[in-house]
């Protein structure tokens, strides 16, 4: 039997609301059908440049330079063949990931695949409040327990998106993505990193992580690059486009989703890869090779560039990341209650209590630890998504491996056994930076 729960205005943000709510003109050119499909891979591509790969990515760059650059690319590719394979399941199958979970799965599994993706929700929330409230704090100058605060006020600008449209929530990310990536160029003009070395960290190198340290860290950022929750997610979200249900219709909508995916997380793949380049090039450089949180790289950047702009421009890409990620957080959060227990709540309220689970941990540890808190939760974060991530990924590729599910467009043999190899390596992965990190090595 459906439960719901009244609700009120919750459009951009129940799915079920928005499905099938943005049309697509069949006859257009090509460059107007992309244009028309562009936006859901943007929501999810935000999920790759939170305030949680940052720690991961400025002591790398810090630490070794340009040496460990490729492990994001190779993550960021990792990332956009299983979002892919997210986005085909919900065109083809009409329904998300936690709907065809809640389906086809026992009832105590698919709440314990519910709570676990909940869990990952918070999880990412409070990466996003200590991202948050570390900016307020570099901007304001105010306390960090101040910035934890602060926080809290935007479940009003999600209130303020009540009557929006999807596409609406789709251009004000897109507008987000753009002043974190033109800070970024910015930086890096100012930081004048030496492209040849650039591009020689980019090419995979056994030599780098043949000791235990890099590949420690190298598995961090393996391990805080694919997104549990932007699984189910981009599963829900590509369905806002009006799709034929004939196979050309639906070939041509997998095509354009594809590349809307490609470009997209290609975006966040560069922004990471900044962040990376920016501390090589403003530490490694200059011989600040223990640079390990975010705060330390504000403080150093100033002196070292010359120029306070670029410490400021990092704050506010900081924030700029963290509000991003606030918004497909609270998407996410409805596409996985909805899906799970067939559950309606108003987007303020389910952005209100993600957002107060997330401030209990992020208040306490400031009060607890000070300042220290930021780099320790940041890590508590991924490694709580590091647990998660193998219960969405193993429904995903068993579903679009799956036939009578997907029917003619159910995974070609390399693109199984590709999926396979990403789920050894992924669940390795974060199983072995798991277990170093309680073990306290």
């Amino acid at each position: 039997m459906e439960f719901r729960l009244p609700t009120t205005a919750t459009a951009p943000f129940c799915p079920s609301e928005v499905q099938g709510s943005i049309e697509v003109s069949p006859r257009a050119p090509f460059w107007k059908k992309f244009w028309q499909f562009a936006g859901p891979g943007l929501l999810v591509s935000i999920g790759y440049m939170d305030p949680g790969n940052w720690a991961t990515d400025i002591e790398a760059g810090s630490r070794y330079g340009y040496s460990l650059l490729f492990v994001v690319v190779l993550s960021s590719l990792a990332a956009i063949a299983l979002q892919c394979l997210s986005m085909r399941l919900g065109i083809v199958t009409q329904r998300d990931l936690a709907a065809l979970s809640r389906e086809r799965y026992s009832r105590p599994v698919a709440l314990g695949q519910w709570v676990l993706a909940e869990l990952s929700i918070i999880a990412c929330d409070l990466a996003e409040v200590l991202g948050g409230a570390l900016a307020f704090h570099l901007l304001l100058g105010c306390s960090l327990m101040v910035g934890v605060a602060l926080t809290a006020f935007d479940t009003l600008i999600v209130l303020g998106l009540k009557g929006k449209n999807f596409r609406s929530l789709e251009a004000i990310m897109a507008g987000l993505i753009a002043t974190i990536g033109l800070g970024y160029v910015i930086q890096l003009a100012l930081v004048k990193p030496h492209w040849p070395a650039v591009f020689a960290g980019a090419v995979p190198s056994w030599h780098a992580i043949s000791s235990v340290e890099p590949l420690y860290l190298a598995i961090g950022i393996l391990g805080a690059t694919v997104m549990p929750h932007n699984l189910y997610l981009h599963s829900s979200i590509v369905q806002t486009r009006a799709v034929k249900r004939d196979p050309a219709s639906l070939k041509q909508a997998i095509g354009l989703s594809r590349l809307d995916t490609i470009a997209s997380l290609l975006i966040a793949l560069l922004i990471n890869a900044a962040i990376l380049i920016l501390a090589a090039a403003a530490f490694h450089a200059n011989g600040h090779t223990q640079v390990t949180d975010i705060e330390q790289a504000y403080r150093l950047l100033a002196p070292i560039v010359g120029t306070g702009a670029a410490a400021v421009l990092f704050a506010i890409t900081l924030l700029a990341s963290g509000q991003s990620s606030t918004f497909t957080g609270t998407v996410a959060g409805q596409v996985i209650m909805e899906g799970f227990l067939q559950m309606k709540i108003p987007c303020y309220q389910r952005r209100l209590i993600t957002r107060v689970l997330a401030l209990i941990p992020a208040l306490a540890g400031v009060a607890l630890l000070g300042n220290g808190a930021v780099g320790k939760l940041l890590v508590a974060s991924q490694v709580v998504l590091s647990l998660q991530l193998p219960f969405a990924l193993w429904p995903l590729i068993r579903m679009t491996n799956d036939r009578a599910l997907m029917g003619e467009f159910v995974n070609r043999l390399p693109t199984r056994l590709l999926a396979w190899f990403l789920f050894v390596v992924i669940s390795a992965a974060n199983l072995w930076l798991v277990w170093q990190t309680f073990s306290g090595n």
